[in-house]
């Protein structure tokens, strides 16, 4: 069952996060039910549950998982507004996965087609793509209320540099605690305080600080929890 799990997890982190553009979040916000990019969403939820089931016996279940899919956006896109757009976010997510949990256990006797992946490479797979794109949406939601006013907003900056530095800066704690070197992690943080404590000087705004403080933190926590996962997983062999 754990298996199954993995695999249709993945299969959702793949649709719903690194083939999910702002631009189709964008459309879906505004047209709701009579958004294309929503059907292409789902059909995209759809194709990868087939690619990681791999077993056409098993034909309805990406099918149904789809579908149970586009209703629960739709609930969620006629629901939200600007105050319970946080906690929808969650609950959408929740649900997901506990339809994908329940799709997994009809499917624990099943003989489905085995991949080339085993269990161990199909979690670190999942923890790595976690730490991309879907922590960035976690932790951006999770702040979205907090919106400092700086000086520093009206100044140049990389494209998106902000998002791939947090990227890398988890992936890099998630190999230090995998690996059991804790020290890297407080190496990490002192280097980004140095970075960072010019910048907060300059700006002199503590909602500011107060702001990074809690991404990092949030971010460095993800990372930090992703890799004792792989650990309790591997070492006391649950895969």
């Amino acid at each position: 069952m754990i298996l199954i799990f993995l695999r249709l997890l993945l299969a959702h982190l793949l649709a719903d996060f690194l083939l999910q553009s702002n631009k189709m979040v964008k459309e879906k916000q505004e047209k709701k039910i009579a958004s294309k990019r929503l059907y292409l969403h789902i059909l995209f939820h759809i194709l990868c549950y087939y690619l990681l089931l791999w077993d056409l016996q098993w034909w309805y279940i990406p099918l149904l998982i789809g579908l149970s899919h586009y209703l629960i956006d739709l609930g969620k896109l006629y629901l939200q507004n600007s105050i319970n757009s946080r906690l929808l976010f969650f609950i959408d997510q929740g649900v997901h996965l506990m339809i994908l949990y329940g799709a997994s256990v009809y499917l624990s006797g099943a003989a489905l087609v085995n991949l080339t992946l085993s269990p161990q490479s199909l979690l670190i797979i999942i923890l790595v793509i976690f730490l991309t794109q879907p922590s960035s949406v976690i932790i951006k939601t999770l702040i979205s209320v907090y919106t400092p006013n700086t000086e520093m907003e009206k100044e140049d900056s990389l494209q998106h540099a902000g998002k791939y530095i947090g990227m890398l800066e988890r992936l890099l704690v998630f190999v230090f605690i995998a690996s059991n070197h804790w020290e890297g992690v407080g190496f990490l943080i002192a280097a980004k305080s140095i970075f960072r404590f010019s910048d907060l000087t300059q700006a002199k705004d503590r909602k500011l600080t107060e702001y990074i403080l809690i991404g990092t933190l949030l971010s460095f926590g993800l990372a930090i929890l992703s890799g004792l996962i792989l650990n309790y997983m591997l070492f006391s062999h649950r895969i």
